[in-house]
Order: C-alpha cells, then structure tokens, then sequence
C-alpha cells in the first residue's frame, strides 16, 4: 500500500517505526514520552484482561520481554535462559532425596546465574588483572553489559535457594514464574522482589482499590520530580562537569559537586524504586519499600538498613548469613561483614573504585559492630540529642567520603578530588560559585530539605495527596511534567543504575 500520502501529511513511518526497536542509546525508561504512551496503551489492555488471569500473565510477561528487549535488544534470551533452569532446578531441589542431591542442584543454580554475571561484568576486569600479576598480555573482549542482569540474576537466585532451605515451595506453572522473574517494573534497576513476598499475589484476584490507585501516583509523582527535576539537571549542570575534570575547579566545588553527587545518585536511584513501585501498584501488585531516608541514619548500620534495602537484605541474607553471620564470635562476625561489603561493592561493577568503596564500608560495619559489642548495646539501640545528631553528621560525610570512589572509575581521579578539597579549597569564592549555579543550588538545597523531612510530615503530605480526587492527581502529573520539559536540557538521562 502507498503510504506516500500520509508521508505528506506529516507521518514517518521509519521514524515511528525505530522507536519500537532497540536503540542502544536510548533504552527504555520510566521518564520517557515513548514510555508513558506505550504504559497507557498497555494498561488498556491490562484493564480488559482483569478478570482472565491466564492470558493477563501472559500478555505482562509478553509486554515485559518486549520492555527488556528494548533496554539491552538480542540479550532479551538470558531472561528466558535464568527463567527456564532456575525453574527446573528448583523442581528438581524439590524433589530430590538425598541432601547432596539438593546442594548439587542448587550449586548448579548458582553457577549459571553467577556464571553470566561473572562473564559479562567480570570477564576483562579479571583477565586483566591477573595478565598483570603475571606480567602478560591481555586484550580485553568488547563485552556487551545487558541492563539490569545483576537484578533479575540475584532475584531468580533468592527463589532457588530458599527452596532449597524450604523456606518456600517451588511453582509448578513456569508461567508463573516467568512473570515473577521478568515482572517489568523492577526488572532493569530493582527492588529485588523476593520470592516469598510476590509469588503468593501473583493469581489473587485483580483488586486495585482508590487507595492503591492514589499512592501508585503519589509514588510515581516522588519518582519523576526526583529523577526528572532534581538528579538530571543537578547531574548535567553541576556535577557532572566537578568528576569530569576536578582539577579545573576548587576545593570547595569540588566539595559541593561531591555533596551534590550524594544528592544525584539517591534521587536517581530512589526514584527510579518510586516509579517502579507505584507502577506495580496501578497493576495490583505490592512490593517494599527500597529506600527510607538513608542519610538520616546515625551510623553505618542503619544507613544500609536504609539504602537500597533489597539489595543490603538479600546481602544479609544469603552471603552474611550464609558466612556464618554473628554465630561463629566475634572475630568471624567483622570478617563476614567485611566480606559482604567487599562483594557488595564487586556487585556493582569491574572496578577496584567499586572494591575500595566496599571495602570501606566493610571497615566501617565491623567498626560499628564492635563499639556496639563494647557499648553492650542492642542492634535497636539508638541515641538521641547530640550523641545522635553528632553520629547523622559522621555518617553522612562518611558515606560522601566513599561516594568519591563510587563515581569515580580511576584511581587518579580520587586523588586529585581529594588533593583539591584538602589542599586548594578557596572558601572565598562560595558566593561566586552559589550566584553561578543559583538553581543548582536551589534544588540541591531543596533535595536535602525534602530528605530530611521527619517521617511524619512525609506521610501526612503522602496521606492528603492519597486521599485528593483523581483530577487533581492528573493535575499535578501534567503540572510536573511540564516542569520537567522546560528545565529539561538535553535528552532523557538513563538511570545511573542500568549500569549495575
């Protein structure tokens, strides 16, 4: 059919048609029109298909390849290859007899999904690393790094293993656990949904109350003015150029990009959480919380009780605990939580910043469990006044200090951030450096003091925004993303923890 005509009238079609494909410089995100428009159709359908349980599982784990082919295109399968083994092995953990059947299984478990994350993340970094020790040559493979395989691998590897603790039953229907393992609003960047926490609401009956349907937007709202206002255009404007070339600022800019990198990558990562939790609340679906105001804890401990909590529980779970956790004394305890954070920060890229970073909250962990050992306080144990306040302020310019080798990726650069606070800090030019960056500085100050906020206040802003009418929620979603269009400098940034 000649579709001339219609190009005439203003339509390309090969424009239209690409941005169904995979695009490797634009994945797919919560925050991009292309999104919304296609989450609109999407839940048209899924409305439809409410009281058809079957196709509706079929057409969410349809819709959620299709999501993760558009974010990291052919590498789609490894979904299918963790889906698939991951469900007969648990089948087979189930059934086995003997326990040394059930550990083999489990071991082969882990292999696979460890085996792609020690391929695709940690292939050339080893390679090289060990070509060094030996002193010969090592050319690094042109690997490509599928979105959010650290994610959905630790998700499907929760499931395996606490059927093998029999903590919970294998699924019998594979369906069901493709829907969980690929469930597209945590796929690429989290929360790590646990097994135990969604298997059992996934063929409950469709039921999505007001209530739902009004903290969904709230969450959702939170996201996109996290993401979309605050982290993006103080990253574009600010911070990213401080990390990009630190020598070319002075101690005290490079103190405030540092500050203002703390305030990016939780409003990035937080408000990616956000949407994806209250997208699953618009279908029907709850998950945990995955962030609580994490730089308003008073030690090293509660600050990783408040970040990325899926991430530090299933640390906690299925490493520390596994090490033997605080039942083998003292001396193993600060050894297990060493080695956790030591991994955790493996977890998060091929990168010796990524060690250095965990291992200074290893450090910092064991530190903090040994005054609590000396202190004979209990893990609820908290302080209040100035002994508290006093530990908020230690902690947060701790967890800034490592947050230096967190965005860094050499060495050299650290040094040279360092070297500049510590040795070419010039505190006259604050006025200069706060009049020309005046609306960083406003939203890196309205960041903080929205952060800070005391819970309650939050939930009574959450609870009014809850119970307003569905216009004034549509409202204040239009109003947002108008904000965003007109501070919006460049193209729609990706999460910073597709990386990971």
């Amino acid at each position: 059919m000649n579709m001339n005509w219609l190009n005439n009238l203003g339509f390309d079609f090969d424009k239209i048609k690409s941005l169904f494909v995979y695009n490797p410089d634009a994945p797919m995100i919560f925050n991009s029109g292309f999104f919304m428009f296609l989450f609109f159709a999407f839940v048209i359908a899924y409305t439809a298909l409410k009281k058809r349980t079957t196709p509706r599982l079929i057409f969410v784990t349809l819709f959620s390849y299709y999501f993760y082919y558009k974010s990291s295109g052919f590498y789609f399968f490894l979904l299918g290859i963790i889906t698939v083994s991951d469900f007969l092995l648990a089948q087979f953990i189930e059934r086995a007899k003997k326990k040394y059947l059930r550990r083999i299984f489990l071991s082969v478990s882990i292999c696979i999904g460890l085996g792609l994350l020690a391929y695709f993340k940690y292939f050339n970094f080893f390679g090289a690393t060990f070509s060094s020790i030996v002193n010969g040559n090592f050319e690094a493979s042109d690997i490509f790094l599928p979105v959010g395989i650290s994610f959905f691998t630790f998700q499907s590897l929760s499931y395996t293993i606490d059927v093998y603790r029999r903590n919970i039953k294998p699924l019998n229907n594979i369906l069901d656990y493709a829907f969980f393992v690929s469930f597209f609003p945590q796929l690429v960047a989290g929360p790590i949904v646990r097994a135990r926490d969604f298997i059992p609401q996934i063929r409950q009956p469709l039921k999505i109350t007001n209530e739902m349907i009004g903290t969904g937007i709230y969450f959702i709202a939170c996201g996109l003015f996290k993401k979309a206002i605050i982290s993006d255009y103080i990253g574009i404007n600010f911070v990213d150029r401080i990390f990009e070339n630190p020598l070319l600022y002075s101690g005290i800019e490079n103190l405030f990009g540092v500050y203002g990198y703390g305030l990016q990558i939780y409003c990035d990562f937080s408000g990616y959480s956000d949407m994806a939790i209250g997208i699953a609340l618009l279908l029907g679906f709850k998950f945990n919380i995955n962030f609580d105001s994490p730089y308003k804890s008073a030690s090293i401990t509660e600050f990783w009780r408040r970040w990325h909590i899926s991430l530090s529980s299933w640390l906690r779970d299925y490493l520390y605990i596994s090490l033997g956790g605080n039942r083998k004394g003292k001396i193993r305890t600060y050894i297990n939580l060493f080695i956790t954070m030591l991994l955790g920060g493996l977890w998060h890229g091929a990168n010796w910043n990524f060690i250095i970073w965990g291992t200074l909250h290893g450090i910092a962990l064991a530190v903090n469990k040994f005054f609590g050992f000396v202190l004979h306080r209990n893990k609820n144990g908290t302080a209040h006044g100035f002994r508290h306040w006093t530990g908020v302020f230690l902690t947060f310019h701790f967890v800034m200090f490592a947050w230096i080798f967190f965005r860094n990726t050499s060495l050299e650069d650290c040094r040279i951030i360092l070297s500049q606070i510590f040795g070419n800090f010039q505190p006259q030019i604050i006025w200069q450096m706060l009049s020309a960056y005046k609306l960083v500085f406003i939203f890196i100050f309205a960041g903080y003091f929205l952060h800070f906020l005391p819970s309650k206040t939050e939930n009574y802003f959450k609870n009014k925004f809850t119970n307003t009418s569905l216009i004034f929620k549509a409202v204040i979603i239009i109003a947002l993303i108008y904000f965003i269009v007109q501070i919006k400098s460049s193209d729609v940034q990706p999460f910073i923890y597709f990386q990971f």
